[in-house]
């Protein structure tokens, strides 16, 4: 399934994509796709739906219909840093000898095609194309083995940074990895059963129609299983947690001389399978 939340900032509902692409409303069958609703039992019963039988959306979406993060009301938004390791050299950093972990404020949290807002006075902010996972059944010290039986689904996420913030600052990643419109999500969560291998996944961005990342999931230096009993060492997760996992070369910081975003430049990023998302920079 492809499942999705629809409408204005601040009053998104669940909906679901049909075989048509069209929007069919879930607003009757569960108030939002966040927290339980996202548990195996819960996805179980969505799929036993006739998706052709629900509420007909009016719109097409990412065109009239705008397309809300694909998951609400998210509790941690976790970061894997310098997980390609060919990303890594160009940002001049040696692989770590076990993953670098950073925090996304949720509030930094948008739609797939909003608008990303540089903030006042940067001069690095910067792009990153990367494969979301989102929990659904979640715990703690969670097996290598039985980690991707947490995973409700996957998700394209865009990982805005603001390199200064993050590097130049004195103090964690996390100063330039949280503002506002920072974390573009979706456009759907697809679930997992519609994704065998998450290590087999192409993901690509272009800036002004131009390529500047291209890369495969199989070459991430820590995998999804393992990031997630990794991460379950040290926080519990839970449903509707969300984790962007690193992402390969061809970011602004990479390029000689470095390239930074501006405003009126156009993002547009996808994952293999899991849709293409579209910022304009303001």
């Amino acid at each position: 399934m492809k499942l999705l939340r629809y409408g204005p900032v601040g009053q998104e509902k669940p909906g679901v994509l049909d075989a048509q692409g069209r929007v069919r409303d879930l607003s009757t069958v569960l108030p939002d796709l966040a927290g339980d609703a996202l548990l195996p039992a819960s996805l179980a019963r969505l799929k036993a739906l006739d998706i052709d039988s629900l509420p007909l959306v009016p719109g097409v979406p990412q065109q009239d219909l705008r397309l809300g993060a694909c998951v609400g009301q998210v509790g941690k938004f976790l970061g894997i840093g310098l997980n390609y390791a060919d990303h890594a050299a160009e940002a001049g950093m040696a692989v770590p000898p076990e993953p670098v972990v950073f925090t996304k404020w949720t509030s930094c949290i948008c739609g797939p095609d909003d608008a990303v807002q540089l903030p006042r006075g940067s001069v690095k902010t910067d792009w990153e194309v990367e494969l979301g996972v989102v929990i659904g059944q979640g715990g703690r010290y969670i097996a290598e083995a039985d980690a991707l039986n947490h995973v409700a689904g996957y998700c394209v996420v865009n990982d805005v940074s603001e390199r200064e913030y993050q590097l130049e600052r004195a103090g964690t990643w996390d100063k330039g990895k949280g503002f506002d419109t920072f974390g573009p999500i979706g456009p759907w969560l697809v679930t997992a059963d519609e994704v065998p291998n998450p290590q087999a996944l192409k993901l690509w961005l272009e800036l002004d129609g131009q390529l500047r990342q291209n890369g495969s999931t199989a070459t991430m230096v820590y995998g999804v299983a393992f990031l997630v009993s990794y991460l379950s060492r040290f926080t519990t997760l839970q449903p509707g947690d969300v984790i962007t996992t690193g992402t390969p070369p061809g970011v602004g910081m990479g390029h000689k001389p470095p390239m930074y975003l501006r405003a009126g430049q156009t993002m547009r990023l996808g994952v293999e399978g899991l849709g293409v998302q579209t910022q304009r920079v303001v």
